[in-house]
């Protein structure tokens, strides 16, 4: 059974549905799991073994009425931003430390409808707005790799989950690289979906917006973020940004660039760089045409750009409570909200300009190519206790530094998806991110698995 759950959500289903083992076998096999080593990692939080149980003998009930689907009693996590029906949902935050939704989200109900088993929530940073998971209701999560280390952020609990095998999918989110660089530090796979390809029309919400901010699917495998993706995609008529337009083909000679530095002469630690040149010489010598390209970025692009939108959001939606009870919230969202009380109207409507002109550039250059790669982080996990490194390569970075390689594809709008493609220093995880044209998410995906098998050998 312990091979079983580390076989992925496919064979995990297959055993299910032809009666091999249950539902609740597996749920039990995750559960002793998560009871051995999640105190170490606070990778899940408000864990209830119990509801688990429940929810594993209700898809064994359903198995022998007939029922079958396509994540036939696979567990998974769903990431506490995302509403779980009965659950609570804190954002991280002690402002909901006390919220139960009223209903599931639609990606939720999807999963549950598949015959997924949810296992637990998973840690976020407070209001998923930082690189770094640590919040004041649940504390700091851990790396699997090296529990001293950070797992990144804000979908940090859903990869340390993923990486410490309590289950072969997750459900992320990614605003700004929220479920790729946690994936990568991890040594898992996240996947940034086109905006408008997994409805959200109940929930939370992004702080800035429902097309930068979406649903990640997240996985041991891409074979496992694939089947997730595909259970939780598709429009919803309640959602007026969801999308229907996903079957595209994958192209038959595709065109590649890659670009280590991201045309941003971004610093990138050594180790980092050597294992992402590496991951790229193996593809090469897997057949693979690779030239070097950089999308011809706006002036002025950095990593933190768009933060203007982020601070005025963060003090439109919080900035009432803050003022009367600041213990309430933490340094990371209380500085939000402060350089957001002051922040000029005309610099809100720059930042969203400049979103526009990113996503154009980023549109015309998968005109001329198919895929960009990129390293998913500039750096290897760092301390648990340290926010954000402050030094990347000899030089000293800011809080967006360690992240430049993802947010911008937010903006654009467009898919990404992280996966391992080697270590760094003493052992740390190093990921790779691939990323392609607006709702070109199935020919990603192709395109992941293939990298992924060319890497594995």
């Amino acid at each position: 059974m312990t091979e079983l759950l580390d076989q992925g959500a496919a064979a995990i289903s297959a055993a299910v549905r032809t009666g091999k083992v249950t539902a609740r076998d597996v749920a039990e096999t995750a559960i002793a799991r998560v009871t051995a080593r999640n105190e170490d990692l606070t990778a899940i939080v408000d864990f209830n073994p119990a509801e688990a149980r429940a929810a594993a003998d209700a898809v064994d009930a359903r198995r022998k009425q007939g029922f079958d689907g396509p994540i036939l009693g696979v567990p998974y996590t769903v990431k506490d931003t995302t509403w779980v029906q009965g659950r609570r949902v804190t954002t991280g935050s002690l402002l909901y430390k006390d919220f139960l939704p009223p209903r599931d989200a639609v990606a939720v109900e999807r999963l549950k409808a598949a015959g997924g088993v949810f296992l637990g929530m998973t840690n976020t940073p407070e209001m998923a707005a930082k690189g770094h998971t640590e919040n004041k209701v649940y504390g700091y999560s851990r790396n699997p790799a090296n529990t001293a280390m950070t797992p990144g952020g804000s979908s940090g609990g859903a990869a340390a989950a993923l990486a410490a095998g309590f289950t072969p999918i997750a459900l992320g989110t990614d605003g700004g690289g929220s479920g790729r660089r946690p994936a990568g530090l991890c040594g898992v796979v996240g996947l940034k979906t086109s905006a408008g390809a997994i409805p959200n029309p109940f929930g939370f919400g992004g702080a800035y917006g429902p097309l930068y901010g979406v649903t990640a699917p997240m996985g041991r495998t891409v074979a496992d973020a694939k089947v997730a993706f595909e259970v939780m995609a598709g429009p919803d008529p309640r959602d007026p940004h969801s999308v229907a337009t996903l079957d595209i083909p994958p192209p038959s000679n595709p065109r590649i660039a890659v670009s280590p530095r991201l045309g941003l002469n971004a610093a990138v630690d050594a180790d980092v760089m050597s294992a992402f040149t590496a991951a790229v010489g193996r593809l090469r010598a897997a057949g693979w045409r690779i030239e070097e390209a950089d999308i011809p970025w706006p002036e002025g692009t950095n990593e933190g750009a768009f933060g203007a939108v982020n601070a005025a959001a963060s003090a439109l939606l919080y900035g009432e409570r803050e003022a009367v009870d600041k213990e309430l919230f933490g340094d990371n969202v209380t500085a939000l909200i402060t350089r957001g009380r002051t922040m000029p109207g005309t610099d809100v409507v720059a930042a969203f300009r400049f979103a526009d002109a990113c996503a154009r550039a980023v549109a015309k250059f998968f005109v001329e190519y198919d895929y960009l790669l990129t390293p998913t982080s500039a750096c290897v996990a760092w301390p648990v206790e340290q926010v954000y490194p402050k030094v990347i390569e000899n030089r000293e970075v800011g809080p967006r530094g360690h992240a430049v390689f993802t947010p911008l594809f937010n903006l654009a709008l467009a898919p990404g998806i992280s996966i391992p493609c080697g270590t760094g220093r003493d052992g740390l995880p190093v990921g790779l991110q691939i990323v392609a044209a607006r709702l070109h998410d199935r020919p990603l995906l192709a395109m992941a698995q293939r990298a992924e098998l060319a890497l594995s050998h």
